[in-house]
C-alpha cells in the first residue's frame, strides 16, 4: 500500500464530521441490483474506493453505472449482462476483496453461468470462500477450475436447499440471500447473521419483490420468486466509521459531532463508550462524542456478532483504552488475527500484551488454536510519535488515531488503504483541527 502521512499529535480533535452509507452494506446492495433488469437507485452512497471497485466490476459485466458523488446517488442499470471479456482485469480490480464471490448467485440466475477470479491470490477452496462454494453447489451449480479462476454453470437453474451456518457469518448469510431469492422453492437459513447491514440488504431485496421472513432465533426463510425489479433505497449510516470517530474523540481528549450516526445500530458501542468514561449526546441529526475530563476507566470486553460489541469497533477502542486507568481485558471472538495492530501501539509506548487463551466469559472457536486473540491493556501510558505501517483498513485507521493522540511526530505509511472505507478522511481530519500532511 502507498501513501504517507505526517502527523503531529497530542492535540484534541474538535469539530464535526459526517458519515454516509455503510461500506459493509452499499457494496452488497450494488451486487443485488444484478438480480433485476430495470434500474435500481441507491442513495447516501459514500465516496470510498470500495464503491469504485464494485462499480468497475459491474461495468465489466455490462451494467450501466451513473454515480453522482456529490449527491451520493448511484443508479445501476443491468442492461445486457454478460461475463467479462477480460478475466485478468476482473482479478486486478477485485484485489483482495471477496465481493466477486457474491456476484455468483445473481449471475447464475441471469445467465446460467458465472466466473469468479482467484481472489487476490487466494485460490477457491481456501477457508474464506469454502462455504460460499458449498452453498452454490448445493443449489445446483457446477464448478470448473480454469487458469484465472472458477467457472460456475447452472444449466438447470438453482433449487433451494436448507442451509445451516455453524457460525453466523455475514458473508455466508449474504451469499445465501442473494442466491436463494430466485431459486426454486423455499430456503431455510439457520444460524444466520442478523447485523443491521444484513437487515438493510433484506429490506432492499424485499423492495425488489423477494419474500423473506426473519425469525427471532437467527433463522431466515427465503421463498424463491421468478422475477425481481429494481429498487430505490437509502443506505443505513456507517456505524463502523461513526464508532471510529467516537474513539478518536476519546483518545485525543476531543469533542466530535458525527452527523448521520444512528443510535439504534450503535447501542452496544454506546454502552461500552459510557462505561469507559466517554460522554455522548444523541440528537435527530447524529451523535456528539466527547471526553468529559477526568480519568477513563478500564473494562473487560468481548467482541461478538450482532447484537454484541462489533469486532470493527475493537481496534479504535483499544487505542483509547491505552489512556484508561487500570487493566482492560479484550477477548476477540470474531476474527482470529485482529491484534497484530497492537505492535505499533507498543512501539508508541502503550502497555499491551496479547495471548492465545480465551480471556473472556466463554471459550470461543479460537480457544484451542494458535491465535493471539486476547489482549491485556494496562494504562494510562503516554504515547510518543513514531513511524507506523498500516496493516489493514480498520487497523490502519486505529494507527492514525494513535498517531493523533501521541505527542510528537509520526509518519503513517500505507494510508491509501483507508480510502477503502473512510470517505474523505483527510478533509475530515482538517475539519477537526488535526495537524496532518501528505508526503511523498
Amino acid at each position: 500500500m502507498s501513501g504517507k502521512l505526517r502527523v503531529i499529535g497530542g492535540k484534541p480533535l474538535v469539530g464535526e464530521v459526517e458519515v454516509r452509507g455503510a461500506k459493509n452494506f452499499v457494496s452488497k446492495a450494488m451486487v443485488a441490483a444484478l438480480l433485476a433488469r430495470d434500474t435500481s437507485v441507491l442513495r447516501n452512497v459514500p465516496r470510498i474506493r470500495d464503491v469504485d471497485v464494485v462499480s468497475s466490476l459491474l461495468r465489466l459485466h455490462g451494467v450501466e453505472i451513473d454515480y453522482d458523488q456529490e449527491a451520493g446517488t448511484l443508479a445501476i442499470t443491468p442492461g445486457d449482462i454478460h461475463l467479462p471479456d477480460d478475466p485478468v482485469e476482473m482479478d486486478r480490480l477485485a484485489g483482495s476483496s471477496r465481493i466477486p464471490i457474491l456476484f455468483a448467485g445473481p449471475l447464475l440466475h441471469a445467465l446460467g453461468e458465472a466466473f469468479i477470479p482467484d481472489l487476490g491470490g487466494c485460490h477457491i477452496g481456501d477457508r474464506p470462500v469454502d462455504f460460499h462454494m458449498q452453498v452454490l453447489e448445493d443449489f445446483g451449480a457446477k464448478r470448473i477450475q480454469e487458469d484465472a479462476g472458477m467457472h460456475l454453470v447452472a444449466p438447470n437453474g438453482l433449487t433451494a436447499k436448507p442451509v445451516h451456518l455453524p457460525y453466523p457469518s455475514v458473508g455466508a448469510t449474504e451469499q445465501t440471500l442473494l442466491t436463494a431469492v430466485m431459486a426454486r422453492g423455499i430456503t431455510e437459513l439457520s444460524g444466520a447473521a442478523v447485523e443491521p447491514e444484513i437487515k438493510d440488504l433484506i429490506a432492499v431485496l424485499q423492495k425488489m419483490g423477494a419474500i423473506i421472513s426473519v425469525d427471532t432465533d437467527r433463522t431466515i426463510h427465503i421463498e424463491g420468486v421468478e422475477e425481481l425489479r429494481g429498487y430505490s433505497h437509502t443506505a443505513l449510516p456507517d456505524r463502523i466509521e461513526a464508532g471510529s470517530w467516537a474513539c478518536a474523540a476519546l483518545a485525543t481528549g476531543g469533542d466530535i459531532f458525527v452527523r448521520g450516526a444512528d443510535q439504534q445500530a450503535m447501542t452496544s458501542f454506546l454502552n461500552v463508550y459510557r462505561k469507559v468514561g466517554g460522554a455522548f449526546e444523541v440528537t435527530d441529526d447524529g451523535i456528539r462524542f466527547w471526553h468529559p475530563g477526568g480519568e477513563l476507566k478500564s473494562i473487560p470486553l468481548q467482541t461478538d456478532v450482532h447484537p454484541g460489541f462489533m469486532t470493527d469497533w475493537q481496534q479504535p477502542l483499544v487505542v483509547a483504552l491505552t489512556q484508561a486507568t487500570g487493566i482492560s481485558v479484550i477477548h476477540e471472538t470474531v476474527y482470529e488475527n485482529r491484534f497484530g495492530f497492537t505492535k505499533a501501539l507498543v512501539d508508541m509506548g502503550a502497555n499491551v500484551q496479547t495471548y492465545r487463551e480465551c480471556l473472556g466469559g466463554l471459550q470461543c472457536r479460537f480457544g484451542h488454536l494458535n491465535y493471539h486473540h486476547s489482549a491485556v491493556v494496562q494504562g494510562p501510558t503516554p504515547l510518543t510519535g513514531t513511524d507506523v505501517e498500516v496493516p489493514d483498513l480498520r487497523g490502519g485507521f486505529s494507527h492514525l488515531i494513535a498517531a493523533l493522540a501521541a505527542h510528537g511526530e509520526s509518519i503513517v505509511s500505507g494510508i491509501d488503504i483507508i480510502d477503502r472505507g473512510y470517505e474523505n478522511f483527510m478533509q475530515k481530519l482538517y475539519a477537526l483541527g488535526a495537524e496532518v500532511e501528505k508526503i511523498d
